[in-house]
């Protein structure tokens, strides 16, 4: 199926699967081009040579197209984005808007430009800055999100720029697919899917959580890093919401410390990330703390196992998954699905 999306980054479907913290490493990526979509390798948990290291056996596992996630306000976004230019990667995408600045640098060395967004006036301001194309994530979605759902979100993004849109936020199969072809998009991304597939490293008892979810499990919570954020509800999620400022000023200090040592960041870099966290939105010095929750309580679920001391970013679609596919299971599936949905709806009257 070619569309703008196809053509633009060089892969055979119209899908992308999302760069995901501690979940979208080598393995899934490779496993995800490799199976025709847009694997999209997640380096915000990741040092600077730890991500040099990822995209190059991320190269030696596939030959097809993949892209880089990057937060574009960190400390060393300068840095990660001089590992995407020399080793070649052929899409850089952006969790927040990349300034003009970062985004001239990438196209003049021929990397293709695809921010995130969550709102209409963020894919204009992206658009008129040189992006490529621009992902439109609804409400739906997982991690962080906010409250318009795709169906009005992604028709007001179409006919408000000139460039690909994918669009995110309660896609999981075919149909999904069409319904966003039919809104104008030029494919889909998905998260908790791709998530949900054996190619997948999230252990194994993580998985069977998200699999026993209903879709009133999945809840949007601000005691995480004080910011809407998408999980699945678990006795840890409602713990987050009890404690009080103290107590869970403490935690994040902890939290701070340890991401800290993992990320390889200064405490310098560290408060800079806090202050761009910050900025454009209305929270406390507290909630900028709090921030410092979201990377490790992310990873004691998705690296560890630990439900009970982690929590699990997650769509809605995790409500209605059931099955673990491989990547090439899933998007050949997709497809297929995709391909019958368009064949009936030539049979409607």
């Amino acid at each position: 199926m070619e569309t703008a999306l196809t053509r633009l980054v060089g892969v055979r479907h119209p899908i992308v699967q999302t760069g995901m913290g501690w979940v979208a490493g080598p393995r899934l990526v490779s496993a995800t081009a490799n199976a025709g979509a847009l694997g999209v390798l997640a380096s915000a948990t990741m040092t600077v040579d730890q991500l040099r290291d990822a995209v190059r056996e991320v190269r030696s596992r596939t030959d097809a197209p993949f892209g880089v996630n990057l937060r574009a306000d960190a400390a060393d976004a300068g840095d990660r984005v001089r590992v995407i230019i020399d080793e070649g990667v052929r899409v850089a995408s952006f969790a927040l808007a990349p300034s003009a600045e970062l985004i001239g640098a990438l196209k003049e060395a021929g990397v293709v430009v695809v921010p995130s967004v969550g709102a209409r006036r963020h894919a204009e301001k992206v658009a008129a800055w040189g992006a490529d194309a621009v992902i439109v994530q609804g409400g739906e979605g997982g991690g962080h999100t906010g409250e318009v759902a795709t169906t009005v979100l992604l028709p007001q993004v179409v006919d408000a720029v000139d460039i690909p849109v994918v669009a995110a936020g309660g896609f999981f199969d075919g149909r999904g697919l069409v319904a966003a072809l039919a809104y104008g998009a030029a494919g889909v991304a998905m998260g908790t899917r791709f998530l949900l597939t054996s190619d997948s490293t999230v252990p194994d008892a993580v998985k069977a959580r998200y699999l026993a979810a209903t879709v009133k499990d999945v809840t949007v919570t601000r005691a995480v890093d004080g910011l809407p954020h998408r999980m699945l509800r678990t006795d840890l999620v409602d713990s987050l919401e009890r404690a009080g400022r103290t107590r869970a000023l403490l935690r994040a200090a902890r939290h701070a410390a340890a991401f800290r040592g993992l990320s390889g960041l200064t405490w310098r870099q560290l408060v800079h990330d806090g202050l761009a966290t910050r900025h454009g939105k209305d929270l406390t010095w507290s909630q900028v703390l709090l921030a410092a929750n979201t990377p490790m309580l992310l990873r004691s679920a998705m690296v560890d196992g630990r439900t009970d001391l982690g929590v699990m970013a997650s769509g809605q679609v995790a409500g209605v998954i059931d099955d673990l596919p491989s990547c090439a299971e899933l998007v050949e599936r997709i497809m297929k699905e995709a391909e019958g949905a368009l064949e009936g709806l030539k049979n409607v009257r």
